[in-house]
């Protein structure tokens, strides 16, 4: 069985996206993050699982990979809820998993909808994931993801969109191994797109974490001398 974790918060096209998944029966198990905006899904391969509160995207990977672990998956899928990733590109990232390897969906941002704010900032995460792997990532904030789940091992300490960071830097620490895959996406006009990256707290969130994997990469030596 394979698992399609969404981890969603108030996103209207949510019905969409999981009815696009399911055409191509996968197991869904739909995070809902303390939603106002109530889920209407009936499907028996699809799963709801709610928070009460909104604890965030990493928050809710988590509780998805936990679900995961318990129906006996070894890994899962991870897509947004914004109807950016295709369903049936999945199969892209299943065809290039190997045990206890993170893939990723490199996402095609050569259109015209795909703001130069966007493609700055995949350019500079990747730049510093760089820095803190050794590993040259060409979509390190693509969303669209196979994790083994063996990353509920990891001491990850980040829940929001930090977390899809520091998960990549401390699963190379601990001797795994990342692999991308390039894959279409929808990006969506203005008026389409939804997002609840805040540019302010979450820009700070993620220097942070930045700044703490440099300093336990080159002044602690994890990796190299401690996992």
């Amino acid at each position: 069985m394979i698992y399609i974790v969404i981890p969603t918060y108030n996103s209207p096209y949510i019905e969409e996206v999981v009815n696009n998944v399911t055409r191509f029966s996968y197991k869904v198990i739909v995070v809902d993050d303390g939603s106002n905006i109530p889920i209407k899904l009936k499907n028996t391969n699809i799963e709801i699982i709610r928070h009460d509160i909104n604890l965030g995207k990493g928050a809710a990977i988590l509780t998805g990979a936990k679900r995961v672990k318990e129906l006996g998956g070894k890994f899962f899928v991870t897509m947004d809820a914004d109807k950016q990733h295709i369903a049936s590109e999945i199969k892209k990232l299943i065809d290039a998993y190997k045990d206890g390897t993170i893939v990723i969906g490199n996402r095609n941002f050569n259109t015209e909808t795909v703001p130069q704010s966007s493609k700055f900032g995949r350019k500079f995460s990747n730049f510093w994931v760089k820095i803190e792997t050794f590993l040259s990532l060409g979509d390190t904030q693509s969303g669209f993801r196979i994790y083994p789940i063996s990353i509920l091992d990891l001491p990850l300490k980040k829940k929001r969109f930090d977390f899809e960071i520091e998960v990549l830097a401390l699963h190379v620490y601990n001797g795994g191994k990342i692999v991308d895959v390039d894959v279409e996406c929808y990006y969506p006009p203005t008026e389409e797109r939804v997002s609840h990256f805040d540019k302010l707290y979450d820009n700070i969130r993620l220097s942070i974490t930045h700044t703490r994997l440099i300093f336990q990469r080159y002044l602690l030596l994890r990796g190299w001398l401690w996992k």
